[in-house]
């Protein structure tokens, strides 16, 4: 397991999956370890993974400095790893919470990012925040699933903070609630200390980061999945508009992790975009 060493001191370690060209990959949650991204639906087989472990998740050391967490402060280990590998510019894959990590890092190393891959990202980085509707309405998509009339209300006192989270409210995260979307949901780690710290105050300078990105050149794919509630697929494309050279994709049938859902779908499309093969694709947008 290969490690490195943040600016603070702490040493952070990143896993390697499959072969080609670098796709530094950084997970959400906020503050998962990177193990349940697995080989992103067999994206592997097109790009050399590097998921990085945030500090304090996965093998990754704890900071002695627990503000170290906070989502702007992160991105000093991302230049750092990009350093560490030797990249001049990188191919950058980032999911859900991860995504404004990943705005964060463009808007202050342009330079060194070749492209951007933002996968149901959630974009607080941009002051679009994912609202309790925005996840009902997803959910009443699911109102034909045998589980929902158990599940519905208990997600309801979830989100008006009357309720802790409760299992049975998983499968609205997924596109469809079977063996395989239990086992990925069963592999998640996180650290739920840091992730109090991940967005807290002064982490987000929406403003800034906008006008930053309106300037940033390099390609960037923003999906979405269909049925997913944070983000919904209208939230995601208000997020792309702000790009001036974005491509915004909508995967079918698809919930908060696309690429367990339907793999072979995903993995397609988005190394059709890390290839710039994207006009080889069907028209399913």
């Amino acid at each position: 397991m290969p490690i490195f060493t943040a600016p603070d001191g702490t040493e952070l370690a990143y896993h390697l999956r499959g072969e080609g060209d670098p796709l530094v990959v950084l997970p959400g949650g906020p503050m998962w370890a990177s193990s349940y991204l697995g080989d992103l639906g067999g994206l592997a087989a097109h790009r050399r993974l590097v998921l990085l472990d945030l500090r304090g998740t996965g093998d990754s050391a704890v900071p002695a400095d627990p503000a170290t967490y906070r989502c702007d402060r992160l991105v000093d280990d991302v230049e750092a790893l990009r350093a560490h590998l030797g990249l001049e510019r990188m191919d950058l894959l980032a999911h859900s919470a991860g995504g404004s990590l990943a705005m964060l890092y463009a808007a202050r190393y342009p330079q060194r990012v070749a492209r951007l891959a933002l996968v149901t990202a959630i974009p607080w980085a941009l002051g679009m925040p994912v609202t309790a509707e925005h996840r009902l309405s997803a959910a009443r998509l699911r109102s034909g699933e045998p589980w929902f009339a158990d599940a519905f209300p208990m997600f309801e006192k979830w989100l008006e903070g009357k309720a802790e989270f409760d299992p049975k409210i998983v499968p609205f995260f997924y596109g469809r609630w079977d063996d395989a979307a239990a086992e990925h949901d069963a592999r998640v780690e996180f650290n739920d200390d840091a992730a109090d710290v991940y967005g807290s105050d002064g982490a987000y300078d929406p403003p800034a980061t906008r006008a930053a990105l309106a300037r940033f050149t390099a390609p960037v794919l923003v999906l979405a999945g269909g049925l997913d509630g944070g983000p919904r697929p209208e939230l995601a494309r208000s997020a792309a508009d702000v790009f001036p050279d974005a491509q915004f994709a909508v995967q079918p049938g698809a919930g908060h992790y696309p690429w367990v859902d339907d793999p072979e779908w995903f993995a397609r499309r988005v190394a059709a975009f890390l290839d710039g093969a994207e006009a080889a694709l069907p028209s399913v947008e």
